[in-house]
């Protein structure tokens, strides 16, 4: 397939993409079943923030590899509702075409902010018995913590999240903050939640030049923002998130994942375990 035959450009992605959508498929099988086994819960709800066409092309493979979307489509036992999120309509409406216009499927063709935090979280009720998945996947720093924090704070829902390092070590985390806009600045104060941020990616240290602010290193700032899924998004568990890297091992971005439940933690963790290296 090619961008004259779909009206788009399908994105293409590394191994490092193709392993994270293993882990979704890995861990929606598993999350279906336990919901499955307890019997008042009424709803599985899947949310993809940043779905795409369902489809990618494989750099390492040379082919056609399904996306998060199809993956838990594809997911047995299956969720009981879907809904997909994307500002590109071609690829939402490929989606929807080849995903046979299935009853429990919902399509936005919105900003996923918007959609997330004003017409899907707020209806998603931990005492009604509703549950949910929610894939926040963006490609760089496009995400609203509100959204983070909401989910959390519901005790219903779970995330996968791309933390998007290297977008925020290029863009935001100069050594010379002059060179830094105020929209790179903006647009991770927004995905960070506040401007604590620089805490946890600067030091102040004493230099040949006086007292400078040296960058700290990927892992630190890694750890600090899972201090605040747990102190302040809310979440009870959020184990050691994995970096995916490069053919040059350079990390483009990690997984966190995030959930109230301490069976989640547990699975996840192993799986992780499984790529870590």
């Amino acid at each position: 397939m090619n961008k004259e035959i779909l009206g788009f450009e399908l994105d293409e992605i590394g191994r490092w993409s193709e392993i994270k959508i293993e882990i979704l498929k890995k861990y929606a099988s598993a999350y279906n079943q336990i919901l499955i086994n307890q019997k008042f819960i009424r709803k599985r709800i899947y949310i993809d923030a940043f779905s795409g066409a369902g489809v990618h092309f494989s750099k390492e493979k040379e082919k056609l590899v399904p996306g998060s979307a199809t993956v838990a489509l594809d997911a047995i036992p299956p969720f009981t509702h879907y809904h997909f999120i994307d500002l590109n309509e071609d690829k939402l409406n490929f989606l929807r075409e080849n995903s046979l216009e299935r009853d429990n499927v919902k399509y936005h063709s919105e900003d996923c902010n918007e959609v997330l935090l004003n017409k899907l979280l707020p209806t998603i009720s931990f005492k009604n018995y509703e549950r949910a998945l929610l894939i926040l996947d963006p490609y760089g720093l496009q995400l609203d913590w509100k959204v983070i924090e909401m989910a959390g704070k519901s005790e219903a829902i779970e995330i996968f999240l791309n933390f998007p390092i290297m977008d925020m070590n290029r863009n935001v985390f100069r050594r010379d903050n002059s060179k830094v806009s105020d929209s790179n600045i903006e647009r991770m104060n927004r995905f960070w939640g506040d401007n604590s941020w620089k805490k946890a990616a600067f030091n102040s240290e004493e230099t040949l030049f006086g007292i400078e602010e040296v960058k700290t290193n990927n892992q630190t700032i890694v750890n600090e923002f899972r201090k605040r899924l747990k102190e302040v998004a809310g979440f009870g568990y959020v184990p050691e998130p994995i970096p995916m890297k490069n053919k040059t091992d350079a990390t483009v971005y990690y997984i966190f994942f995030a959930s109230p439940k301490k069976t989640a933690d547990k699975i996840v963790s192993d799986i992780f375990n499984k790529y870590r290296n």
